[in-house]
């Protein structure tokens, strides 16, 4: 494992023990870096309008088509040392 994806690990578990919960639009940016540092570009069919938090995330994560695994992790570790 790269001292990068340590550090994103790092930094993932940090979110979780966060002692105050940040708004929702940073966690959807969370969301969307984490989901495009660990799965890539969004290929998910978009949910319906119906399901707001769905689409929301789905949203999140597709602003960040095209960005590489790296650079997501390295905003995500930025982002969650920025909550500290």
């Amino acid at each position: 494992m790269s001292e990068l994806q340590t550090a994103f690990q790092a930094a993932v578990h940090q979110s979780q023990q966060l002692s105050q919960r940040p708004d929702n639009a940073t966690l959807l940016r969370l969301y969307g870096l984490y989901k495009q540092a660990s799965a890539g570009d969004n290929k998910a069919p978009k949910p319906g309008f119906s399901d707001m938090v769905g689409r929301a995330k789905w949203d999140a994560w597709n602003k960040l088509q095209g960005m590489s695994g790296e650079d997501a992790m390295q905003q995500y570790i930025d982002a969650v040392s920025a909550l500290e």
